[in-house]
């Protein structure tokens, strides 16, 4: 994966950004060494929000399972929001 200072993005901006999305190349912005962020092509980040969602489906499904297993009563939506405080 390539790094790139983030003084250099910002000069080369639009070439950096070609590099990303035409080349569906990866890049880490860094900072005096530090990485910073990471430009990937939205394909990947499509990617990653599916497999974040089918994670946070499967721990729903586990939590749901346990919850039917030790026989807890549900808590409606209503409630939940009102001690969220949405």
């Amino acid at each position: 994966m390539t790094r790139l200072a983030s003084g250099k993005v910002r000069q080369e901006f639009s070439e950096t950004i070609n590099r990303v999305a035409y080349g569906r190349e990866r890049i880490i912005l860094h900072r005096r060494g530090k990485s910073l962020a990471a430009l990937i092509p939205v394909e990947d980040l499509a990617l990653l929000e599916a497999l974040e969602d089918r994670l946070d489906v499967e721990e729903a499904e586990r939590i749901l399972a346990e919850a039917k297993v030790k026989r807890a009563k549900p808590i409606p939506w209503e409630r939940a929001k009102k001690r969220l405080g949405l």
